[in-house]
């Protein structure tokens, strides 16, 4: 069987990314006095959204939510075990388990190199990248370990209803009880409404829309193709303004992005593996177990920076963990599609349908 490749953007993201953290950081201490100009450009004074970054999350987002058909719920009764293993990991595991793991690194364990006011910063960042369910790599993860495509849209537009209700419940519960942060619910419902509602609804219309007029094939192979650069190009400045707002804390603490990422990457394996152990305990077919397993780990980073910065500002210590999240994202993932691809023969060779 041929090796399934990701494309070039994708593949080296955690390299753009780094790229982008150096670019950043150089600009922010070459031309503080610009990149204030641009941090203070805000909807509405002291909204804490800021219009650039704002509008290129958009871009951002908007391409992903093109590809979840929520008409593909329908066929949820063909495997109902295997989304109820994701559900259950995505939404009672993994927040938790997060904002476990959050607290004992940031609170205790690493508490002779964090001060008291940057753990709670650190766990409340944590807390929202582990809270948003992966949307738009999950379609990579799941083909690079085979999984059936049209379960895994099952899956995503699945989550994607159940985060207009629990995403921000859930965060202003665990921010609140893990760390001393008060998350005002008014900020983050307007959050949800305009990262997820807004280009989720622009999605919706513009897939149908296009589906009609031009076909499927037309959609996904010729349209879709041609947003994906404009997705990455949008996250990638995106990280170069936070890097630039971000300047000082990265370089005065540049020891903490090391920190950070050892409870992101200690979740991750931990949510795949028990996702990846009750597939194989429910006897579903690996094409469903692995993108279970990956979406039950990976994370919708796009949106937990978003609702950082919405919330805490884009040099806040929130945000950078969130955008630490996106530098452990890729490689870390890709471990997993590779055990997921080695472990193939511990499941049943059975068609998901």
């Amino acid at each position: 069987m041929t090796e399934k490749q990701m494309s070039f953007f994708d593949k080296y993201l955690t390299v753009w990314v780094a790229i982008c953290m150096v670019v950043g950081v150089a600009l922010g201490k070459a031309a503080p006095q610009a990149v204030a100009s641009l941090r203070g450009l805000e909807f509405g004074q002291g909204s804490q959204i800021n219009i650039p970054i704002a509008v290129l999350i958009w871009l951002m987002v908007y391409p992903m939510m093109l590809k979840v058909d929520f008409g593909s719920v329908v066929n949820v009764g063909k495997n109902p075990k295997g989304l109820f293993v994701t559900l259950f990991v995505n939404w009672i595991v993994k927040p938790f388990s997060m904002a476990f793991f959050a607290w004992l690194f940031f609170r205790l364990l690493f508490s002779p190199w964090i001060a008291p006011s940057e753990a709670d910063q650190y766990i409340a960042g944590s807390i929202i990248l582990a809270a948003a369910p992966c949307t738009a790599m999950v379609f990579v993860w799941s083909y690079l370990t085979d999984g059936d495509p049209g379960y895994t849209l099952v899956q995503v537009s699945v989550n994607d209803l159940l985060m207009l209700v629990f995403f921000a419940p859930i965060v202003k519960f665990l921010v609140s009880g893990a760390s001393n942060l008060i998350v005002p619910f008014g900020v983050l419902f307007t959050s949800v409404a305009v990262f997820i509602v807004v280009p989720l609804a622009a999605g919706v219309i513009t897939r149908n829309v296009l589906m009609k007029s031009h076909g499927p094939d037309w959609f996904d192979n010729t349209f879709l193709p041609k947003l994906h650069p404009v997705a990455i190009g949008a996250l990638l400045a995106t990280l170069v303004l936070i890097f630039a707002f971000q300047a000082d804390n990265i370089t005065s603490r540049l020891f903490h992005v090391l920190l950070i990422a050892v409870p992101i990457t200690i979740q991750v394996y931990f949510n795949s593996s028990l996702a990846y152990g009750l597939m194989k305990w429910l006897k579903l077919p690996h094409n469903v177990a692995a993108p279970g397993a990956l979406i039950g780990a990976s994370n919708f980073f796009e949106l937990a920076v978003a609702v950082a910065i919405t919330i805490f500002g884009p040099e806040s210590g929130a945000a950078l963990a969130c955008v630490v999240g996106v530098l452990v994202e890729v490689p870390v993932m890709l471990s997993v599609c590779s055990i997921c691809n080695r472990t193939r023969h511990w499941f049943p060779r059975l068609a998901s349908n």
